[in-house]
């Protein structure tokens, strides 16, 4: 039978759950997430499919795909605004 944790036991995270797992380029990691959720609220708000938004992005439905399914190693900050501009 595991053992009940104390609740005292709780740590209070830095506000990066990549810097929290201890991983590489944790604030990069954290601003595409951001970014790539604002995206896709804007996608889903303006009920857009994916081949909408790959035409307003100018870019093949698969990288809408991999936006949508938060899979951001493929995109650059830079292109991720580059986005934010083009469909505001």
């Amino acid at each position: 039978m595991a053992k009940n944790k104390n609740k005292n036991d709780v740590i209070q995270g830095s506000g990066n759950v990549f810097a929290d797992l201890g991983l590489p380029n944790a604030d990069e990691r954290q601003t595409k997430v951001r970014l790539a959720f604002a995206l896709n609220q804007i996608i889903q708000k303006g009920h857009l499919s994916q081949a909408a938004a790959a035409k307003a992005f100018n870019v093949n439905r698969q990288k809408i795909s991999a936006l949508a399914n938060y899979r951001l190693e493929g995109f650059s900050v830079d292109r991720l605004m580059q986005f934010l501009k083009l469909i505001q």
